[in-house]
């Protein structure tokens, strides 16, 4: 592995949660993060902002530029990308966090959140991606990470959720083609996902509150898991769609215990992970159970 000291990360849905966890463990190396969120003022739900999030960057060692960004308008994406590299000289890592949920039915979604997921999700990330492949063929070990599940084409991913499945997926087909696109420039296109469910705001509101939340590993196993992802040589890894724990197993890591958080709780396996994907020696995971409509920011 290589360090991302004085590397420079534009990471979108940042200012919380998994996003925060992957500029967090970026900072311990010293790295220069890009905030891109649309959170500028404290939510009565959700914790962070991108503000709070860039003092935490700065504890943590790195260096941080919070941008408001809502990643479905063009310009913010093209302003907030611009305002990266005058500040930080240009970018080397670019991480699609940014997601919308509504885990509802097609009668039970509106028009209004379908449009919002897939201008989130599938739209945005596009989009992001576009606007920085420009300056990450000029960097020295380019990556792009999609926070998106592998394609597994299953009924059951589909019937309950139809839209969010779309979106969601919409994200990975772009690793697909991006990485194919990219490759000979050099540029690594990857997907992450995690095999439990990881103890966020989204988790907690819509998926079964503090049970829930108990049954889930931290965010910190998905910082960990990006960072040994991007700080792989750019040419030698594309186009794979990595699960958590998978990763940190690969890269020497045994002790899952410590992302737990409530080892006496078992662990509930996360949406879209394939059947067949075994998890590493030790690791035992429940079914997701069945869950209601839902909605929110992932």
């Amino acid at each position: 592995m290589t360090s991302l000291k004085g590397k420079t990360l534009f990471i979108s849905g940042a200012s919380r949660g998994i996003g925060l966890a992957i500029a967090l463990r970026a900072a311990r190396d010293g790295a220069n993060i890009a905030i891109a969120a649309k959170t500028a003022e404290p939510h009565p739900k959700l914790t962070g902002t991108i503000y709070t999030a860039a003092d935490e960057v700065r504890a943590a060692g790195g260096k941080a530029l919070p941008v408001i960004c809502d990643i479905r308008d063009e310009a913010q994406v093209v302003a907030a990308i611009e305002r990266t590299v005058a500040e930080f000289g240009g970018i080397d890592i670019c991480v699609n966090n940014a997601s919308a949920i509504s885990l509802t039915t097609s009668q039970a979604t509106d028009m209004k959140r379908f449009d919002l997921m897939m201008g989130i999700n599938t739209r945005g990330t596009f989009m992001v991606s576009k606007y920085c492949i420009p300056h990450l063929k000029k960097a020295e070990n380019p990556h792009i990470l999609m926070l998106s599940p592998p394609l597994d084409m299953k009924t059951k991913w589909f019937e309950h959720s139809t839209a969010y499945t779309m979106a969601k997926y919409g994200m990975s087909m772009c690793v697909l083609g991006l990485a194919g696109e990219l490759k000979s420039a050099g540029i690594a296109v990857n997907a992450l996902w995690p095999r439990t469910t990881i103890a966020t705001a989204a988790v907690g509101n819509l998926l079964g509150g503090d049970a829930m939340m108990r049954a889930s590993r931290t965010p910190e196993i998905m910082g960990d898991a990006a960072y040994a992802i991007v700080t792989r040589p750019s040419r030698e890894f594309t186009g794979h769609f990595c699960i958590d724990d998978k990763v940190l197993y690969a890269n020497g890591v045994r002790d899952f215990e410590r992302y737990r958080v409530d080892a006496s709780v078992p662990l509930i396996s996360d949406f879209f992970v394939p059947d067949d994907d075994v998890p590493p020696p030790g690791v035992t995971v429940q079914p997701l159970p069945s869950v209601g409509s839902a909605q929110a920011s992932r």
